[in-house]
């Protein structure tokens, strides 16, 4: 599949992609050709991959002011009369993103395509000039993401990566916390993002007119390798490895968002990912169960830690998807609606008491060892203190989705690089999710660089 790949990218680059001969030579966060946008105009921005996330994504931006919505690119024709009916009837739609790319009134597009067109799209979209909100992951497999960022850095460009619920209310308060080290030393994380419906599944809608009349098939593909028609692959194309990156890259990706943008984590050193097909068995070539350990090297923000994430589609119980920061001095629980911070500081002294070795000493040996323990342990040191509970409800008016676009925005008025998700950042928290796809399809521990963002060679 990557022979196929890099031959696809080498036989079309020039044409499609726009990648073959442009060279770069300016300084990163030097920008001299930067289109100068007043704070009074509005920014125009199109949509490229106009399916349920690109939807999703246009409304999110369009609650921003100053801003206009101008373009829409997608591969299914029911799609593109859709943007019309739902945005403008005047909107201009096309099925070839070079259509976007070429308009020069263009500030910005969204990349809401499957996820195996991201890095092409993206990189071809510096290239012609225009800033970039690239939905997660930010590239499909490990070897793309450097090429990603080296466009990035060499364009100038405002590249802001779409893991959208970092930018709520309730992760800017754990990111507060943990910055006064309200929890002591970091040693574990565990989050959860399972769910129990069909769409949740991924077994999103087919529309009847599906055909290769309404569908340029042959674009969706790509680089993926060739085969004949198929809607349900083109509409559920999260289901299969030749288009998307599973479990991982469509939800681990966003725990890891939120680790990192908490913590301040760069990566992990160590990822072991098992699973299971449990559920789901509809043709899909990727697993509806998936666990990962993930173990984070000594940094200077944080000490070592391990962290553990779990995705399950085929869940029947209750669902509570939350993340879980512990320390030696306490926890922080958060979600979308809020989060709970507790106090509770481990005791330093070690137990003595009915029940434990202690009371198996002779008599005179208890009378003994309860002296030397009493002259060298207070009171404090033995007992936890009592547990304090601090909550943090999200406000109601808090919309991650939109901030997030803010964020975007702001920075491409200003010409600036510093995004709330640059590529860097996006590609250290897609990296380890599509490590665990590679240690998971492979049955094997994957040895991370999370500098280098790189996989270590034995």
């Amino acid at each position: 599949m990557q022979s196929s790949r890099r031959k696809f990218i080498k036989g079309v680059g020039a044409a499609s992609v726009l990648l073959a001969t442009d060279t770069f030579a300016k300084p990163f966060n030097i920008i001299k050709d930067l289109k100068k946008i007043s704070p009074n105009d509005k920014l125009r921005f199109a949509t490229i991959g106009f399916g349920i996330q690109g939807h999703g994504d246009t409304r999110a931006a369009l609650r921003n002011p100053d801003v206009e919505f101008v373009a829409a690119a997608d591969l299914y024709d029911g799609r593109l009369l859709h943007a019309k009916e739902a945005f403008n009837k005047d909107l201009f739609t096309t099925r070839d993103y070079r259509d976007i790319l070429d308009r020069k009134d263009i500030d910005a597009v969204i990349v809401a395509t499957p996820d195996h067109w991201h890095d092409h799209i993206s990189i071809a979209a510096m290239k012609a000039g225009k800033n970039v909100y690239c939905q997660k992951p930010m590239v499909q497999h490990l070897d793309e993401g450097h090429a990603l960022i080296d466009t990035w850095r060499k364009t100038g460009k405002t590249v802001q990566v779409g893991s959208q619920p970092s930018s709520g209310a309730a992760y800017a308060e754990a990111r507060r916390l943990m910055s006064t080290g309200a929890i002591g030393d970091l040693n574990f994380i565990e989050a959860t993002y399972d769910r129990y419906n069909a769409l949740g599944a991924w077994t999103y809608s087919i529309p009847p007119d599906a055909s290769a009349k309404t569908i340029d098939w042959d674009t969706f593909l790509g680089d993926a390798p060739k085969r004949p028609f198929d809607a349900t692959r083109f509409f559920r194309w999260r289901n299969y490895r030749d288009y998307g990156t599973g479990v991982a890259g469509d939800l681990f990706v966003h725990l890891i968002t939120g680790m990192h943008y908490a913590t301040g984590a760069i990566g992990p050193e160590r990822i072991f990912a098992s699973g299971e097909l449990s559920y789901w068995k509809d043709g899909r070539d990727v697993p509806d169960v998936m666990v990962t350990v993930l173990d984070y090297p000594d940094t200077e923000k944080h000490t070592k830690f391990q962290a553990v994430l779990r995705v399950n589609f085929a869940n029947a119980g209750a669902i509570k998807n939350v993340t879980r920061i512990v320390g030696t001095e306490g926890e922080i629980l958060w979600n979308a609606q809020g989060l709970t911070l507790t106090k509770r500081k481990l005791p330093k002294a070690p137990g003595y008491g009915a029940g434990e070795s202690y009371a198996t000493f002779s008599n005179d040996m208890q009378v003994e060892y309860k002296k030397e323990y009493d002259a060298k342990y207070a009171e404090s040191d033995r007992v936890a203190p009592q547990v304090e509970e601090i909550k943090y409800e999200t406000p109601k008016e808090d919309d991650p989705h939109a901030q997030h676009f803010k964020n975007f925005f702001d920075n491409v008025r200003k010409g600036s690089q510093e995004t709330a998700q640059d590529p860097v950042f996006g590609f250290r928290a897609a990296a380890p999710a599509l490590a665990c796809n590679l240690s998971y399809f492979d049955k094997k521990i994957i040895n991370w660089d999370p500098v280098a963002m790189k996989v270590k060679k034995k």
